[in-house]
């Protein structure tokens, strides 16, 4: 809010002299528009981008893909973000548009165990009713085993 600079170096006493008057005031300004543009940061979520990625890992799952990044913070602590991005296609014909849609959760050390026992009796449980996955192998085996020629 720039109506609030004026009022600010108004209220300020000026010193003697009229060089040091000016550095005073531009000194004010350059101090009220920093603190402004960490304001302006802070609410725009520019912090979160501005996180040191010390490890990243990509996991393919079809539509999907999985990231793993490890950031560190600030105070040089690590903690994880996980974030899932989705490739969504609207509109058809030649002018499809395409963009992604992205959920994230952060996970910080203190919570790991938790987390991964959580994690661990959520999978036990869907695999103890619908049976577990099949491992990529079996996968990779069972595309490979269809094929089709076609001769023209």
């Amino acid at each position: 809010k720039m109506s609030n600079f004026g009022a600010e170096i108004a209220a300020a006493p000026p010193p003697n002299d009229t060089g040091g008057f000016q550095t005073f005031h531009l000194n004010i300004l350059i101090d009220i528009m920093e603190e402004k543009m960490e304001e302006f940061k802070k609410k725009n979520g520019m912090e979160m981008n501005e996180k040191e990625i010390v490890f990243s890992q990509a996991i393919k799952a079809g539509k999907r893909i999985y990231y793993l990044d490890v950031k560190k913070n600030r105070k040089e602590e690590m903690f994880l973000a996980i974030t899932e991005s989705k490739k969504v296609v609207t509109g058809e014909g030649e002018d499809p548009q395409i963009s992604f849609e992205k959920h994230k959760i952060f996970l910080y050390k203190e919570d790991f165990e938790k987390f991964l026992n959580g994690l661990r009796q959520a999978i036990d449980y869907i695999e103890q009713r619908q049976g577990a996955a099949p491992a990529e192998e079996e996968k990779k085996e069972k595309d490979e085993g269809i094929k089709i020629d076609i001769d023209f």
